[in-house]
């Protein structure tokens, strides 16, 4: 049972209130993503008092994480420690009231809906289309509300969507037409990202601000306020407008929300290799993920490299090779040094043979 005293700033607020901040202490929250946007959330809603937090993220602290993930400092980078183990260890020395379940796991369709499991609602802290578009439609299988955030230069958005009340996360970007064979093809044009155009620490932080209000509004039963609006930020300027989106679900034949598909969440459209935003790297998944003993791993790798491992993942650089792989529990490996899916995919057949 949480102290709400340390709350009374938050509760004088009457759109908060004693009752309000006890619906806020019960509540679970899963947040997909503890990189830039998903750690600012993570710590403004633990400061806030939600009741359980679930952070789920594939990824470990890297040096250049540091100039915008506020969570994480240089021991963790040195360390390489899964953000969310990071997170935790920080996040419960800042409210050691509230419930923390740290996940490290690639967020795939075989998984999610188990990852979202008993929870109020979903931060999307994603650094990737697809995975939005997956969350999308595990948020409509299960009626769960869920906060979009992005953030690229100076600027990003953010916006609630609640099933049933709101259009949906495909209804805005409209990923996939159906071309004259009755295909499904992709449409969507390339986002900018981080990677190549850069990214502003104080911009992240505006985004995700507005992401952990919105999300302690539906959580207060606010939902109305929010209404279907996306709003565009950008922190260079000061600008924030918002943009009206309710006509969307009644103009648009939208194939999820309104039709049911889902496309992302049965498989149909996923990827095995992913170039991780920004790292030099590609990620490759096991199309059928178990379990790794990585001291096993560590000793039969040992004389192919230099190998060193910590307890949530081995990192692998092969002799005669520039590029480094750093392997987790699940076979799921990060090949550092490349761009190359070919080369990538090959290194990963070479030493773990799946």
């Amino acid at each position: 049972m949480q102290n709400l005293s340390r709350y009374h700033r938050q509760t004088l607020l009457p759109q908060f209130g004693l009752s309000g901040q006890e619906r806020i202490s019960s509540a679970v929250v899963a947040i997909l993503g503890m990189g830039a946007l998903g750690s600012c959330a993570a710590e403004l809603l633990a400061r806030a008092g939600v009741g359980t937090l679930r952070l789920v993220d594939r990824d470990f602290v890297d040096l250049t994480n540091l100039q915008r993930q506020s969570l994480y400092d240089e021991a963790d980078a040195r360390e390489r420690i899964p953000k969310v183990i990071a997170a935790a260890r920080r996040l419960g020395e800042i409210n050691h009231e509230i419930t923390l379940e740290p996940i490290v796991a690639d967020i795939r369709p075989e998984n999610i809906l188990e990852l979202l499991a008993g929870v109020d609602l979903v931060i999307d802290g994603a650094d990737n289309f697809e995975l939005r578009l997956l969350l999308n439609d595990a948020a409509l299988e299960r009626n769960l509300p869920w906060v979009h955030g992005g953030c690229v230069g100076t600027s990003g958005q953010a916006m609630a969507f609640h099933p049933t009340h709101t259009p949906c996360f495909r209804c805005l970007v409209n990923p996939v037409d159906d071309d004259a064979s009755g295909q499904t093809s992709s449409s969507a044009t390339t986002p900018a990202t981080c990677d190549a155009v850069g990214v502003a620490g104080p911009a992240v932080h505006l985004v995700a601000s507005l992401q952990a209000m919105m999300a302690i509004q539906i959580l207060l039963g606010e939902r109305e306020v929010l209404g279907s609006q996306l709003k565009l930020v950008d922190a260079w300027s000061g600008q924030i407008r918002a943009m009206d989106l309710s006509r969307l679900r009644e103009t648009n034949d939208c194939r999820a929300c309104q039709q049911g598909e889902r496309l992302w969440l049965s498989g149909q459209q996923t990827s095995q290799t992913t170039v991780l935003c920004g790292r030099n790297a590609v990620q490759i998944s096991p199309a059928h993920p178990r379990p790794l003993d990585l001291n096993l791993l560590a000793n039969q790798l040992a004389p192919l490299g230099d190998v060193r491992p910590n307890p949530y993942l081995l990192r692998f650089k092969p002799t005669g090779h520039n590029c480094e792989l750093t392997i987790f529990r699940d076979r799921r490996a990060y090949i550092e040094g490349t761009e190359d899916p070919t080369l990538a995919r090959t290194l990963y057949t070479q030493f773990l043979g799946d």
